[in-house]
C-alpha cells in the first residue's frame, strides 16, 4: 500500500496542470496564434475539468473551428493540420522558454487528450575522490656536469615539438578543409543569397516576421464554383457553409453524391505546384518556410506570419483579404473569361486587360498584412503560363535587377507589378512590365 500510495501523491495536481496550461497559452510561441489557443483551451477543459477521456476530431472542428454539425472529416482535415501545428509549438516551448518547468504537458499522436508528467531529472554527477597522491623521493643533487647535460632538451622532446607542430598544421589544414566544404554546401543550398536583387527582395520578406506561410490554391473550390455559374464570399468558404447551400440548389442523390465527392477532391494547379516548390526550396531545411491548402490556412496566421498567396481569388479565396487594398485585381466572368481590372488607370495604361490567345497576364503584389508586423505576396495569374512566368520574374536577377531600377529604389518598397506573358505551347517566353505602383510609404 506504501508504494500505491506514492505513486498516487506524485500525479500532478488539477490546479498545477491548468496553471501550466495557461503558461503555455501565454507563451511567445502561442501568443498570437488565436486559434490554436482556443484549441488548447478547449482540449484542456475537457480533459481537466470535464474529465473527458476522449475527445473526437468532428467535435472539435464543430466547437472551435465552426464547421457544420456533421461534416465530413475525411474532406476537411483542419482539425488534424492544426492539432499538429499545436503540439509543434507545445514542443518548442518546453524546449526553450519552459526548459525549467518541473511539469510538462504534451498531446499524443493520434489522441486529442492532453496529458500532463512530471520531467525526468537528469542523472545526478557522482563526485569522484581525488586520486591518490604519493609524495616524490627526494634525489640527491646532481653535479654541475650531470646538471648541464639535462638542462639540454632530449632528442625525444624535440622529437615530440616537431611531431606537435605537424599535428597543429594537419588540423589546421582539416579545419581548412572543411570550412571550404560547408561553404560550398551552403553556396549550393542558398545560391539565391549572392545575387543582389533576388537576395534584397526575399530576404527583405522572409526578415520581416519569424515564418512564412505558401497558401496554394483550392481548386476542387474554383471547380464548384465554375460549374454553377457562383462565387462564393469568403466567409461561405471559411464556415465551409457553401456545401451545405450547393447541395441544397441541387436536391437529387446523384448530384449531392458529385458535390460531395468533388468536395473531398484535394485538387491543385501543377504549375502552381512547381512554383510553391521553388519558393519552399529558398529554405532548403524547411525551418521558416511552410506550405498550406487554402481550405487548410487559418485567419490569425496572416496577423503574424508573412503569407504568399498563389492562384487567383476564384480558387484561392484568401485573396479577398486583400484585393479591396490592390489596384490590378483578376476577374473571372460567368461566362469563363479572364481579364486583370486596373482601377485607376494611369496615362497611357488601360482600364482592362483581358487575355487573348497566347498573351496572358499576370499580377504580382507586395503589401503589408493587416497588422504591419509582416508582408503578403500575392501571385495571381490569368492562366497557368502567366503563373509560371510570376516566379521566373520573382527569382530572375536580371528581371528583379531591372524592376529596381525602374523603381529607382535601394531597397524593394512595397508595389503593385502587371506582366504581360507571352507563350507557345504551355512555356512562358517573355514577361514584360506593362504597368506598376509603388507604395513606399506603406513603410
Amino acid at each position: 500500500m506504501a508504494g500505491s500510495s506514492l505513486q498516487v501523491s506524485q500525479l500532478p495536481d488539477q490546479h498545477a496542470c491548468w496553471s501550466l496550461l495557461e503558461r503555455v497559452a501565454a507563451s511567445p510561441q502561442l501568443k498570437r496564434a488565436a486559434r490554436l489557443q482556443e484549441l488548447l483551451f478547449f482540449l484542456g477543459k475537457r480533459s481537466l475539468k470535464e474529465g473527458t477521456e476522449t475527445v473526437h476530431e468532428q467535435q472539435i472542428g464543430i466547437e472551435v473551428f465552426r464547421r457544420p454539425a456533421g461534416y465530413d472529416t475525411s474532406a476537411d482535415n483542419i482539425v488534424r493540420t492544426n492539432v499538429s501545428d499545436l503540439r509543434k509549438r507545445i514542443d518548442s516551448y518546453f524546449e526553450t522558454d519552459g526548459a525549467d518547468e518541473p511539469l510538462i504537458m504534451e498531446i499524443p499522436r493520434g489522441s486529442y487528450v492532453p496529458i500532463f508528467r512530471y520531467r525526468v531529472p537528469e542523472p545526478p554527477t557522482v563526485d569522484r575522490p581525488a586520486p591518490f597522491e604519493v609524495a616524490p623521493i627526494a634525489q640527491p643533487a646532481a653535479s654541475s656536469n650531470e646538471a648541464s647535460v639535462t638542462s639540454q632538451p632530449s632528442r625525444w622532446e624535440t622529437a615530440a615539438k616537431i611531431a606537435a607542430i605537424f599535428l597543429l598544421v594537419a588540423l589546421g589544414s582539416g579545419c581548412l578543409y572543411f570550412w571550404l566544404q560547408y561553404r560550398e554546401l551552403y553556396r549550393s543550398l542558398y545560391a539565391w543569397q549572392y545575387e543582389p536583387s533576388v537576395s534584397s527582395f526575399w530576404t527583405n520578406l522572409f526578415d520581416a516576421s519569424p515564418d512564412t506561410d505558401v497558401v496554394l490554391a483550392d481548386a476542387s473550390f474554383g471547380l464548384l464554383q465554375d460549374l454553377n455559374k457562383q462565387s462564393f464570399p469568403f466567409d461561405n468558404y471559411l464556415d465551409r457553409s457553401y456545401i451545405n447551400q450547393l447541395q441544397g440548389q441541387h436536391p437529387s442523390p446523384e448530384m449531392q453524391a458529385i458535390l460531395s465527392r468533388i468536395v473531398r477532391w484535394n485538387m491543385g494547379s501543377q504549375d502552381e505546384f512547381k512554383l510553391a516548390q521553388r519558393i519552399v526550396s529558398l529554405d532548403p531545411l524547411g525551418k521558416r518556410i511552410h506550405l498550406y491548402n487554402a481550405r487548410d490556412y487559418m485567419p490569425d496566421l496572416t496577423n503574424r506570419d508573412n503569407v504568399i498567396l498563389i492562384g487567383g481569388r476564384i480558387s484561392n479565396p484568401w485573396d479577398d483579404l486583400f484585393e479591396n487594398r490592390m489596384n490590378f485585381t483578376v476577374r473571372f466572368d460567368s461566362n469563363g473569361a479572364i481579364a486583370v481590372v486596373n482601377r485607376a488607370p494611369a496615362a497611357g495604361e488601360q482600364s482592362i486587360y483581358t487575355q487573348v490567345n497566347s498573351a496572358q497576364y499576370c499580377v504580382v503584389a507586395f503589401l503589408p498584412n493587416p497588422g504591419h508586423n509582416g508582408d503578403v505576396l500575392l501571385i495571381e495569374g490569368t492562366g497557368a503560363e502567366a503563373t509560371e512566368a510570376a516566379g521566373n520574374f520573382l527569382l530572375s536577377e536580371n528581371q528583379l535587377s531591372s524592376f529596381k531600377r525602374l523603381l529607382r529604389a535601394e531597397k524593394f518598397p512595397y508595389f503593385e507589378v502587371l506582366l504581360k506573358v507571352a507563350s507557345v505551347r504551355g512555356t512562358p517566353l517573355t514577361a514584360a512590365i506593362e504597368a506598376y505602383r509603388s507604395y513606399p510609404n506603406l513603410h
